[in-house]
């Protein structure tokens, strides 16, 4: 597929010609300036016509410093990367020095380009373009990204610099990889150790991501798709409404995946705020690796202290692997994929349902259930009841009775017999109902005898009651 990108300065709309484009809300946008700070990848369709489109952060080519520097760097390797260029500019603001700046920095590129003057809704083309000729572009085009103005002029342009059309098949089994965690803790450091190239803004500050962006990712001859998502912080720290939309693109970002690796910055150890994303992972059903960053800052006494620390309080999450790594150093990157393989393989086991009740039928000879109120419940068979997470479904009687404990005696008997790691194990209990108690009740709808006896036992207790009256004194 060609590589469609999209560049121009802060807030001229081109995440919302992203959006508009690919039809998707996958892009982050606000009347904001910086919003788009990372790369981001999606996929456009006109027909058989196939393309991969970038969104860039605002591109400011003269920073040297700070997080617009990065911004440029990123901006600058994506104009390298493209096949065809998209400058966008808005009318409305007029031109503006740094929309000259890029121009230079585009014309240098012998690619297909073209001028996009945006926000032009409403607008006579000659007027539009007239300001802009200046630029030096020869194709120009007014658009308006928010209302679709110019839309499909422009998909004509990308079709006709399309030379080799090619049908793109998207695998939907390509794992889902989730990078999440809280802020500063080095998750776009991570994803680049494991790319193998700057493909995300690391800078250290928290909240530099603040959009889900994904990539795909190949390991072994094994192909993932790793997304980077925004910081998680306490709710009481959230301000900014974009942060706000950044956290809920963070928990889409966890349901859409299929493993979920949370970091966690080893000199701060597990904190309340990794607590919040491990239950909502958790929740999700979603597979687990925890990775344990920055280990290279870590004494010999204080590695044995973390460990034993994190064991203490993560109980509740024993089947996931801990990976101790530094993603800046790029050490004990094959260890985590290693996790992740398996947890994502854990997550897709079938069982048959005789394997399921042998080992229902061994867990019960080791332990039964308790008998209560005289009572003790009965298990009768099992079966699989879904993947990802795997869910065994166990019929009997006096379900209801069986507490938490119970359950989590099975769910680790069940993990051990079919050595799951990684993964959730989901253990639903459902009463079986008795047929024959099915008949007898419909016969009694059916025949009405149950209403005539109560209403001969109700009038003989009245007849009754009048007799006790009379015979009073």
């Amino acid at each position: 597929m060609k590589t469609i990108v999209i560049v121009g300065r802060p807030n001229v709309g081109k995440s919302s010609l992203f959006n508009r484009l690919t039809k998707t809300r996958d892009a982050i946008v606000a009347d904001m300036p910086g919003l788009t700070r990372d790369r981001h990848y999606g996929r456009l369709s006109i027909e058989e016509h196939q393309f991969l489109l970038v969104d860039t952060g605002g591109f400011e080519p003269n920073k040297k410093v700070g997080i617009q520097k990065e911004m440029a760097l990123q901006t600058r390797l994506a104009i390298d990367e493209s096949d065809v260029l998209l400058f966008i500019v808005d009318v409305r603001e007029g031109l503006h020095p740094i929309d000259q700046h890029i121009a230079e920095v585009i014309r240098k590129n012998n690619k297909p380009k073209i001028l996009l003057i945006n926000k032009a809704e409403g607008m006579q083309d000659d007027i539009v373009a007239a300001e802009f000729y200046s630029l030096g572009f020869k194709e120009h085009l007014a658009i308006s990204s928010a209302h679709g103005d110019g839309i499909s002029q422009l998909k004509d342009f990308l079709v006709s610099n399309d030379d080799l059309p090619e049908k793109f098949l998207h695998n939907q089994m390509i794992p889902k990889i989730a990078i999440v965690g809280r802020p500063n803790v080095g998750k776009s450091t991570l994803i680049n150790s494991l790319m193998g190239e700057e493909r995300f803004i690391a800078f250290d500050k928290p909240g530099t991501t603040r959009d889900a962006v994904s990539v795909n990712f190949s390991y072994r001859k094994n192909t993932f798709t790793l997304t980077d998502t925004a910081g998680i912080r306490k709710r009481g720290k959230v301000f900014e409404s974009v942060e706000k939309f950044s956290v809920i693109k963070t928990l889409n970002a966890i349901e859409n995946s299929n493993v979920s690796i949370l970091v966690v910055d080893s000199k701060d150890s597990i904190s309340a705020q990794d607590m919040h994303i491990l239950a909502y992972i958790l929740e999700s059903g979603k597979s687990l690796v925890i990775a344990l960053n920055k280990w290279e800052d870590i004494s010999s006494y204080d590695k044995d202290r973390i460990k034993a620390e994190i064991d203490k309080k993560l109980p509740f999450v024993s089947f996931a692997e801990k990976v101790f790594i530094s993603a800046i150093n790029k050490t004990g990157l094959h260890s985590l994929m290693k996790s992740v393989i398996k947890a994502h393989e854990s997550a897709l086991v079938k069982f048959t349902t005789p394997q399921l009740n042998a080992i229902l039928e061994n867990a019960l000879i080791g332990h039964p259930p308790k008998i209560i109120k005289g009572i003790r419940p009965k298990l009768k068979y099992a079966h699989q009841g879904g993947m990802n997470p795997p869910t065994i479904v166990v019929h009997g009687n006096h379900l209801s009775e069986i507490k938490k404990d119970y359950l989590r005696y099975l769910e680790s008997f069940y993990r051990k017999a079919f050595d799951l790691t990684g993964t959730p194990l989901r253990i639903e209990l459902k009463n079986s109902s008795n047929p024959y108690d099915v008949k007898a009740e419909v016969k009694s709808k059916k025949t009405g005898l149950v209403t005539r006896r109560r209403r001969i036992d109700e009038i003989r207790k009245k007849r009754d009651e009048k007799k006790n009256k009379l015979s009073r004194p």
